[in-house]
This record gives C-alpha cells, sequence and structure tokens, in this order.
C-alpha cells in the first residue's frame, strides 16, 4: 500500500477478506467492509453478523444495526483507522456496488483503483502449502476424467457422464466446481451448459471439469472420440496442441501475460483458424477459479514465479466440433510446471 501510494484498502465479504483472515462474515445486503489502513485496521460490521465474527477475530468493529443505518459506524471506522481523509484508495472489485459508493461518498472525492497492485498481487503468488493443495486437486482431476472417459459410451447423455464425473470427485473429498460436458456439435460451444444430447458414434466428446478439496479447486480439459474420427480432427487437435507447446514455452518469469497468449495465438492464426480461437488464452486459478493473473491479448501482467494460470487455446468449428487442452501450470525460475500428470492425446472411445 505504501509502495503504491495506497492509503485505504476496501474489502467485502467474499474470496480477498478469506485469503487474509481465513473467514469471511454472511455475505449479504448488509454493508460489511474490512478497513485497512497503513496502520490500523477495522471492521465496518451488521450487528446482525457480529458475535459469530467476534469468535474468529479480535479486529475492532464498528457494528450498525437496521434501525439506524451504517453511514455513521462506517465514518467512525475510517477515524479509527486513520483513513477518513484518505484521497487514494483501493476496492475489492468483487464488493457490492452499494458497499463501494456508500465508502466513497463518505470520504473527499477519492481517486480509486482495484486491488491488483495490494492483495491481488500477493494472491497471484502461491506458496508451497497452496501448491501442495493446488496438485492434490489436479491430480483428483486427472482420476474424475477418467472416470468420465470411462462413462462415454453411444446413446448416454451429458448429463450422465457429468453425473458420473461429479459422483467421483464427492468419492475423493472433493465439492465438484463445474463440468462442461460437450458432445459433437455442442464441443463447439466453449461453453456450454451441459444438457440431455445423447452421445453418438463419429462425437467428439470435449470434458473440462473441476472440483475443490479444501481451499483451493482444480480445472483441465481434455478431449476423446466415440468411434470413427471426424474428418479433420487430427488436424486440428494437432494444431491446438502446437499452440499449447508454444505457450508453454514462452511462459517465463519477466514475460508480459500478452505475449504468452501471442505465441499460442499466432500458432492457430498461422495454420488458418485465428477467428475459431475465440477467447484469452488462460486465466489464474486460486481461490476462484477465475483470478489474477488473466492471459489476454491485452494484459501487460508481468509473470512472476508462483504465479499460477490456465493455459488452454482452442479452435471451435460451429456446427462441426471444437478441440480445447487445458493445463493448470505453476510458474517456476525455469518455466512452467504443469500440475496434471494425465496426456493430452486424444482419447479413443470404441
Amino acid at each position: 500500500m505504501e509502495l503504491n501510494k495506497i492509503d485505504l484498502l476496501a474489502l467485502g465479504p467474499g474470496t480477498h477478506m478469506n485469503w487474509l483472515l481465513g473467514f469471511n462474515p454472511f455475505p449479504d445486503e448488509r454493508p460489511c467492509m474490512l478497513l485497512v489502513g497503513q496502520e490500523k485496521l477495522a471492521f465496518l460490521m451488521p450487528s446482525v453478523n457480529a458475535e459469530g465474527v467476534k469468535e474468529k477475530t479480535n479486529i475492532p468493529m464498528h457494528c450498525w444495526n437496521d434501525e439506524v443505518g451504517a453511514e455513521q459506524a462506517l465514518k467512525d471506522a475510517l477515524l479509527s483507522t486513520g483513513t477518513a481523509t484518505s484521497k487514494h484508495i483501493a476496492i475489492d472489485e468483487a464488493m457490492r456496488a452499494h458497499f463501494a459508493l456508500l465508502l466513497i461518498e463518505s470520504l473527499f472525492s477519492p481517486s480509486y483503483e482495484y486491488t491488483t497492485s495490494t492483495i491481488g498481487a500477493l494472491r497471484m503468488r502461491k506458496d508451497h502449502d497452496e501448491f501442495v493443495n493446488l496438485k492434490e486437486n489436479a491430480l483428483i482431476d486427472d482420476r474424475a476424467m477418467q472416470v468420465g472417459f470411462a462413462a462415454i459410451r453411444e446413446g448416454v447423455s451429458e448429463l450422465e457422464i457429468a453425473e458420473a464425473i461429479n459422483k467421483h470427485f464427492i468419492s475423493e473429498g472433493a465439492k465438484p466446481q463445474f463440468c462442461i460436458v460437450g458432445s459433437g456439435p455442442n464441443s463447439a460451444f466453449p461453453h456450454h451448459h451441459t444438457g440431455e444430447r445423447k452421445v453418438q458414434r463419429g462425437d467428439v466428446v470435449l470434458i473440462d471439469i473441476g472440483g475443490r478439496k479444501g481451499t483451493f479447486p482444480s480445472d483441465m480439459t481434455r478431449m476423446s472420440v466415440l468411434g470413427e474420427l471426424p474428418e479433420d480432427y487430427l488436424e486440428i487437435h494437432a494444431i491446438v496442441e502446437s499452440a499449447v507447446k508454444a505457450a508453454l514455452s514462452a511462459a517465463k518469469p519477466g514475460v508480459m501475460a500478452k505475449d504468452v497468449d501471442a505465441a499460442a495465438r499466432n500458432v492457430i492464426k498461422e495454420a488458418g483458424y485465428g477467428e475459431y480461437f475465440v477467447h484469452r488464452l488462460g486465466h489464474g486459478l486460486g481461490i476462484d477459479i477465475h483470478e489474477q493473473p488473466y492471459i489476454t491479448a491485452t494484459s501487460e501482467v508481468i509473470l512472476d514465479e508462483g504465479m499460477v494460470f490456465s493455459i488452454e487455446p482452442g479452435i471451435y468449428i460451429p456446427g462441426k466440433f471444437g478441440v480445447r487442452l487445458e493445463e493448470i501450470v505453476i510458474l517456476r525460475a525455469n518455466g512452467p510446471e504443469i500440475l496434471s500428470e494425465l496426456t493430452r492425446e486424444l482419447k479413443m472411445l470404441n
């Protein structure tokens, strides 16, 4: 905060607060904020939640109830932390808009930014214990993916495949977080909603899944085909695989995120499929499944050791099929370490 001339950091109940404190108060419409000054901190706390929070922390609380509202309690909290005259503040980007407006209106026209240079910068760099949990979840994801492959047969629905995958996550003590099963032409929708379509012979089946055991989740995409390969499938799979490898080679500490995106995107463009790569290359993975750093064509975030993010190029041909291959990596001094141990090779099913 001192380095970035930030007088006040304000966090709402959510993953930033949870990362910092190990908990967050019940998130509802009542204004609740952790106010962090450069020397002191305090909670603005709805009185209905105060007793429960006191069991978890001794951070000073400025409580308010529904009868009088939060305005005076917020002013008192700002005074107590020495931040009532803050000129530049950092606001939790996931905070409710009316929390943020209440804070801004309680100060004197402050300039503001989001949390990228403060708690966001800290969250991007995972320590050893965080890596251990991420690795554990990646290996569970590997096994869940293989259960998904085993469930694919002619006449089975996407939802039935997803049910088998989710049951496996639960069997290993993980909570299913998301499950995209896209069969046939549905695989060409990057964020397909898994549905009732039944797998047919000759179908591509794209599976993108994640579960959470402990603090952190997993995320991975793999490809399979039931029966005869569609025309051009192997060529497109090979192009996407080359794009993954190009991104892995480009990802080094000190490199801009946009340069890693470009490395993968250029492979697909040069192969003539640039218009069919319709999303960013990747996203950070931590407490949130999507968080900083985002690996986009415009991101100038400088990659650093300990950052964890996805590399997931794709080619999506409407009405035919889509191919996406996704790895989660942690950046080491000499480049990325892939968390999964499951091959990216096409899974052929008979």
